[in-house]
């Protein structure tokens, strides 16, 4: 299947394991050595009040914890949140 990244961002991203929504792609991890995705990013849960205080942290998928792409979501695997990158640094 090929898809382009214009089509991937306009996709809503569920976690399967919560079945929370966790928003469109934010940004893409490429290995440019192999000349393939390594992961997304999406936008993080904000610890901000109104916008103004705190840091919003992003979520960092790897691309083999991307478990079904389709027509208008893609299905994600992701059982933590308490350090978004986790997973890119080789947690689990």
């Amino acid at each position: 299947m090929v898809v382009k990244i214009s089509d991937l961002r306009v996709r809503e991203i569920i976690n399967v394991v919560d079945g929370r929504r966790l928003g469109l792609i934010k940004d893409i991890d490429i290995d440019l050595e192999e000349g393939k995705i390594s992961s997304i990013i999406l936008p993080g849960v904000s610890g901000k009040f109104l916008g103004f205080l705190g840091k919003e942290e992003e979520i960092v998928v790897p691309w083999n914890k991307i478990m079904k792409i389709g027509a208008d979501v893609i299905l994600v695997e992701v059982n933590t949140f308490t350090d978004p990158r986790h997973e890119a640094r080789g947690g689990y």
